[in-house]
């Protein structure tokens, strides 16, 4: 990876975490202050704290890519280190999931002259599972390339002391 392309995925992601706890700090704001009361038409106080618990959900993923990122420019990606930064980022891809289909379940009881508005939502939250998935066959070909190196540096020692 170029030190280009790492500075600015670097960049996107201190721009979307800050935005992250722009709103997550907005959406405990208004729970706590209770300054914005409900009109009955949607259940706001849910909304918004499972809204801060959705951007925990990204938070975690963010940080998980740039330790992925870190290690990728150290040149250390393709180490038993790694795996824990991936299987963090699939269980937060997940959570993610998980927090769409709250959302998707607060919402519907207000999509009952269109439910088709539901199926989509919850079309999405599985979308959403579908990236945790593809992240984990992922995760797999990182298993394999570190398999690989492994056996590769074992074949050079062993290659070392023929010689």
């Amino acid at each position: 990876m170029g030190k280009l392309t790492v500075g600015a995925l670097r960049v996107v992601l201190v721009v979307v975490f800050a935005g992250t706890v722009f709103v997550q700090a907005g959406m405990v704001w208004a729970v706590v202050s209770g300054s914005d009361p409900e009109d009955g038409s949607l259940p706001l106080t849910a909304l918004r704290v499972i809204t801060a618990l959705g951007m925990l959900s990204v938070q975690v993923a963010l940080v998980c890519v740039w330790r992925l990122v870190t290690m990728v420019r150290r040149g250390t990606v393709f180490s038993h280190r790694a795996f824990r930064s991936v299987d963090v980022l699939i269980g937060a891809i997940v959570a993610a999931a998980l927090v769409w289909f709250a959302v998707t379940a607060v919402n519907a009881p207000g999509q009952r002259e269109d439910p088709g508005v539901s199926l989509i939502m919850a079309g999405v939250g599985v979308a959403i599972l579908g990236v945790a998935l593809i992240v984990h066959v992922l995760r797999m070909l990182l298993a394999q390339a570190v398999a690989r190196d492994v056996e590769a540096t074992q074949m050079q020692a062993e290659l070392d002391e023929v010689i």
